[in-house]
Parts: structure tokens; sequence; C-alpha cells
């Protein structure tokens, strides 16, 4: 694929191609080329989910997801803040290669990066296929007008540029801001439209609202477009701080505040996958449902919970990196299925295109594997390493069962400055010690060695781009 000339060129054909055929055709195409929606939340942890763990969450829609479908148990997001993380879903490469990384961590009001035109999206890549692409929710790869979903392969989008708590307006201070939330603290605005014509339409967005309002517009999307194949990507703001429900979730939980918005997400799962079935589409459709990093340790009751796993959102310790994970297709995704394969969000563009008989880009390195067999069948999961990446800084390794750390940094902590190095390495088993407690490096060197070269050979394969996040205007 050339790039970017081409990409109007081929867009347009695509398009006139669509609409000089009758609604007959367009009816075909669809059910003979699956849809795709990916559900993504900020700052949920692995542990949030009743089908997870969760004692007091009550999370029935996921659940029945679930069950009819696969959970994933070793799913791994690209980094463990947002920003980066977006960048590796949208695009199957990890942060260093795209970009979308820095000692800023991610991208604020202020920054003058953005996602690169250089860069393929899932989005652009079902585009050149023929597919409708819409998103719905956060974007936080850029807010300036050149940056913007419809500049990276989307017809469509409504939502907020960035996280929910930027834009702070001068007033109450520290965490007190948080503890009572109030929606008009945080001057964040709400966008809407296409290519060319996003306008603001709402500052500060109304937050109480802001999950019930991304599930219309997520439903309006697939009732419009049911006669085409179309890729969804709803990003959601929450549960990241602060947290907001609407009315009739205000105390629907046993779990409290972060209760009620995550049951809030729930009922939207449902909205969606229930429009799913009205539309006869459950069965050409595959949904992904899964979060951008771990949660947010530092908050408390309004952070989340990790389950098992150590630490969360900003460390490359699994609570940071580790997800659930959710895919689900009635009658082509196994049903009831717990996958204990590693799997990622970087793997989404190349199963989704392989999937869509869509290509991809020849002249772009993915970090992505196809998952197609594995999803879809019994075929064990092609990926079977996994690099944990801080900024820059390649902090961890997994190959296998085993995960070294090299190094380790705490987030949100005074100790966060303070950065160990390990030599030898940490060394631990996923398998029978998911809660990295035991190390045992001085046990097993002949580990270590493997990880080392595949690291190595990692390194060798790495061309690091340069930083977005810290770029000066």
């Amino acid at each position: 694929m050339i790039k970017p000339m081409l990409r109007a060129f081929l867009f347009l054909f695509s398009l006139s191609v669509m609409l000089s055929s009758s609604l007959c055709s367009s009816a075909l195409l669809a059910a003979d080329r699956p849809n795709f929606v990916v559900i993504f939340c900020d700052d949920l942890g692995w542990g949030d989910l009743a089908c997870y763990g969760h004692p007091t969450i009550a999370t029935p829609h996921l659940d029945r997801m679930a069950s009819e479908g696969t959970r994933m148990t070793q799913f791994y997001v690209a980094a463990n803040v947002c920003t980066p993380s977006r960048a590796g879903l949208l695009t199957g490469r990890y942060p260093v290669r795209n970009g979308m990384y820095g000692k800023r961590r991610v991208l604020f009001p202020d920054s003058v990066g953005g996602l690169q035109d250089s860069e393929w999206t899932i989005a652009e890549v079902l585009r050149e296929s023929g597919y409708r692409t819409g998103m719905v929710g956060k974007w936080h790869l850029g807010h300036l007008p050149q940056y913007l979903p419809t500049e990276h392969g989307f017809d469509s989008y409504y939502g907020i540029p960035y996280s929910n708590d930027m834009d702070k307006v001068p007033g109450k201070k520290g965490r007190a801001v948080f503890a009572d939330p109030d929606y008009r603290d945080f001057n964040v605005p709400l966008l809407a439209g296409t290519a060319g014509n996003v306008q603001q339409i709402e500052r500060p967005t109304n937050q109480n609202t802001i999950t019930r309002r991304y599930t219309e517009k997520a439903v309006e999307y697939i009732q419009q477009n049911q006669n085409e194949p179309f890729f969804l990507y709803l990003a959601h703001s929450l549960p990241h701080v602060p947290l907001f429900r609407d009315e009739a979730f205000e105390n629907h939980s046993l779990a409290g505040l972060y209760g009620d918005v995550i049951e809030e997400i729930d009922w939207s799962v449902g909205q969606i996958l229930e429009q799913l079935r009205k539309s006869k589409l459950d069965s050409n459709t595959l949904v992904v449902f899964t979060s951008d990093n771990g949660p947010w340790l530092t908050f408390g009751d309004q952070g989340g919970s990790a389950g098992p796993l150590r630490n969360g959102k900003g460390t490359t310790f699994e609570g940071g990196h580790r997800v659930p994970g959710l895919v689900w297709m009635p009658g082509t995704v196994p049903a009831g299925r717990v996958h204990h394969g590693l799997a990622s969000t970087l793997d989404l563009l190349p199963t989704f295109a392989s999937m869509a008989g869509a290509s991809l880009p020849e002249d772009v390195t993915l970090d992505g594997y196809d998952l197609r067999e594995t999803l879809t069948g019994d075929a064990p999961s092609p990926r079977d390493r996994f690099f944990y990446y801080r900024d820059d800084r390649l902090m961890a390794a997994r190959l296998g069962r085993y995960k070294a750390h090299f190094k380790t940094q705490d987030s949100y902590t005074k100790d966060s400055r303070i950065v160990n190095d390990h030599d030898p390495p940490l060394l631990y088993d996923l398998l029978i010690d998911i809660g990295e407690k035991r190390n045992i490096a001085d046990a097993r060197p002949e580990v270590l060695s493997k990880l080392a070269e595949a690291v190595q050979s990692h390194r060798d394969g790495m061309v690091v781009a340069p930083s977005q996040c810290d770029r000066k205007p």
C-alpha cells in the first residue's frame, strides 16, 4: 500500500463502488464480511468484572458475553497508560515504533503532537476494503485538527479528545476535586462531526450522561450501517477518575460509586449486543471488550481492582498491562471458553484484516499476530512473547510462561521517580505465580538466557520513532 498519496483516491474509489451497489448487494456484502466492534474502557482493572472474580460489582451483560464467547486470561495492552495504549491498539505497533510515547507519558491539552499520518490504523485498513468506520468516545491521540479520528480513517467521530480529568478549572485543590465530582470542574470539550467538519458541540461536557450518550450513538451507528460491513470503535471515558454515572445508576451497585460506573458500562455493553441481535448481525459481528490499562490503584475505592495481579496502571507489573479481554461472535467464536494463551490489543489489526480479507500495509512493521484461527478455532495462540515498555525503555519481557524484569518503577506514589535496575533480572513463572511474588532467577538461568535472546532479537528489529508526547511547540 502507498500512503498518503493514494489514500484519498482509494477511499473515493471504494466509496463509489459502495454507492453504485444496490441495497440488496450491500446486504449481501455485509453478510459475507464480518463487522467489528471494539469496546475499550479507561482504567478498568483485571479484577473489576464479576466474570473475572469481583465479588460485589454486578456485570450480567459482560458475564453473558463471556458465556456466549471467549474469556481471555492473558490479554495484554501495548502500554500501561492511555495514549500509548490506544496507539498500540489502532496501529498494531508498539508505541516506540509509532512515536506515541514520552517522558510526559500521555498527551495533554497543551500538547502539539499526535498520531502521525504515516501510521496505518485499523480504520484505514478496513475502509480501504470497503468498510464503514465510526468512532465514539475518548480519542487521546492528538486533539489538534490534523490528528483527530477523522484524519485516521474514521468516517465519523463523537467524543472527547483526551482524558476526562484534563482542562481542570481552578478551584478545588488536589484530590478534593475527585471526592465529590462535578463535571463543571473539568472544561473538557465534546466533539462531533465527519472528515474536515469536526466541531465542538459542548463544553464542559456533561459527564454525568456521557456513558449513556456514547451508548446511544453506538447503537445508532449500528442501526444506520447494518446493511454494510462496519467497524465501530467505542472508547469509554470511564472508569478513569473523576467518576460519573447517569442518574439511573446512582447507588446501583453494592461496590459504591466505582461499582455504579462499571455497572453502567455493563448496561452499555448489553445495549450494543442487543442491537446486534435485533439487527440480526450478532452471528456476523466480532465484538472485543477490553481496557486501555490496569486500575489506578492510588485512588483507592475509586481506582478499581487488579485482582490477583501485582500493582496497576503506570507500571510494567502485570496489573498495569494485563486486562480483561472478552471476544464474542456467536457461532464463530467458541462459547463458554476460557482461553489461557497470550493475546494483545496489538493483534487486533492483523486479525481483523485477516477476517475481512483486507490487505495489510506492506511497508509497515507490525508487532501484532493474526489470531483468527485461535479465536475462531482451537489453534494455539501464535503469540509467545510480549515486551513491556515505559516510555522508550524496555522494562520487562515475557517468553512463554516466564517474565523477566530488567527495571522496575512505581507510578503515582512518592517513590515513583525511583528506577530499580535488576542484574540479574527478576524472573517469575506467571502460570503458577500470577502475583509476581517469587523470584526464581537463581534457579532458572537457562530461562534468563532464552529471554535475553528474545530481547536481543526484538531490539535488532526495533526502529524508535521520535516522541510525540514530548514534542515542543
